[in-house]
């Protein structure tokens, strides 16, 4: 009787376990994703994000990085004011496209040492001094592989946009031809093509199949890593497959959320860094592009990078109804005007800094700007609490 009590109450707690076990299992699938009309906004807004925010963005970054070196080895060949110009033009174009990607440098642009690599500042002019009086450097800047040679022995300092914009540029206008020299278009064409390839590193990262074969064949010579931790995803897919397996994303909530912390970061960059070392005293050499004097351009595209992925597109592929603007709107309208203002502000109040920022730095109105963009930082970072449950 006892034996057969306890094999009774045996089989009882198993087949309760079980119960339990398999309800718990649902339940934290359901809890983790539902496959209700939210995952498919959701699909939608991630969707809409690489196809018309990160694709075209990188897309134009990498065209404009390959015309820049093309008209900087024209300009070494034929050393004109109208070559000068020109490729002061594909510069500011492909420096455009980059600082609008600024509210998605997490991925690729982070998991890779991309950003650093290509956008420190200052300037070290003294190593820049050193290398034009090493005959032995020069001499390997000049080789067939020159942007090998660049990208590996250089260091962040002496690379990128800065280094390029040194060589260009001159109070704010395009450098007189007289000033340049051979030695300064060997290097100049050697960053540069380091430069191409690490903005083709972008956009086949993300682009993934969809990035031009012949940007992918330059990866693979170079043995540039695409993909997310070296595995078959590009960043874009790992995207997409957010709440599935495979996906670094355990759900696409926590893949919108990232697009919202891409985007504070930025804010966030912009106002204590970019503007307020410099305005607060804290670095007052802390000034990105004083040679070009685009500073203010740099950060009024930076917002506009937050703009673009928050409503949906870059202007004139923005569809609002797969955007984060309207999906925080149905949960909380208040909020979502708040971002919209807040975004709105800051891009004025940085269009209303007094010009050119490496002259006017301690003015007022680069406090205002600092200001607005942590008022946008602070409010995207409801956002991000707020689509949390949602």
């Amino acid at each position: 009787m006892n034996k057969l009590f306890k094999t009774v109450t045996l089989l009882t707690a198993s087949l309760l376990l079980a119960l339990t076990f398999n309800a718990c299992k649902k339940s934290s699938k359901d809890t983790a994703e539902p496959e209700s009309g939210n995952s498919t906004k959701k699909s939608e807004i991630i969707n809409q994000f690489l196809d018309h925010t990160v694709a075209p963005t990188y897309t134009n970054l990498a065209a404009y990085t390959e015309e820049l070196v093309n008209d900087l080895k024209t300009l070494k060949t034929d050393m004109t004011q109208a070559n000068v110009d020109k490729a002061c033009a594909s510069f500011l174009e492909a420096r455009h496209w980059w600082e609008m990607s600024e509210a998605f440098l997490f991925g690729a642009a982070s998991d890779f040492g991309i950003d650093p690599h290509i956008d420190s500042w200052p300037l070290d002019e003294d190593a820049f001094n050193n290398l034009m009086a090493s005959p032995s450097m020069i001499a390997a800047l000049d080789s067939e592989d020159g942007d090998v040679v660049a990208g590996e022995q250089l260091g962040n300092a002496l690379l990128g946009f800065h280094g390029i914009e040194y060589v260009l540029f001159r109070d704010g206008a395009p450098r007189p031809v007289a000033e340049l020299n051979n030695d300064f278009m060997i290097y100049s064409v050697a960053v540069a093509g380091d430069l191409r390839n690490r903005c083709f590193q972008l956009e086949v990262s993300w682009l993934g199949d969809n990035a031009p074969a012949s940007h992918r064949e330059k990866m693979e010579e170079l043995e540039l890593n695409t993909t997310v931790n070296g595995g078959d995803n590009s960043y874009g897919d790992n995207m997409r497959k957010a709440g599935k397996a495979g996906s670094t994303y355990s759900t696409m909530t926590q893949a919108l959320q990232s697009i919202i912390d891409g985007s504070i970061d930025i804010s966030d960059e912009v106002g204590t860094s970019k503007i307020g070392k410099p305005h607060t005293g804290e670095d007052p050499t802390y000034v990105e592009s004083p040679y070009s004097q685009k500073s203010i351009i740099d950060f009024y595209d930076n917002i506009t990078s937050v703009k673009n992925a928050y409503m949906g597109g870059n202007e004139g592929e923005r569809d609002i109804n797969k955007s984060l603007h309207v999906y925080v709107k149905n949960i909380d309208s208040q909020l979502d005007n708040r971002i919209i203002e807040a975004i709105d502000n800051a891009l004025a109040k940085i269009n209303g800094m007094a010009a050119p920022f490496v002259l006017h730095y301690s003015d007022p109105s680069a406090g205002e700007a600092m200001e607005a963009c942590q008022e946008l930082s602070d409010v995207l970072a409801e956002a991000k609490d707020a689509i949390k449950d949602n």
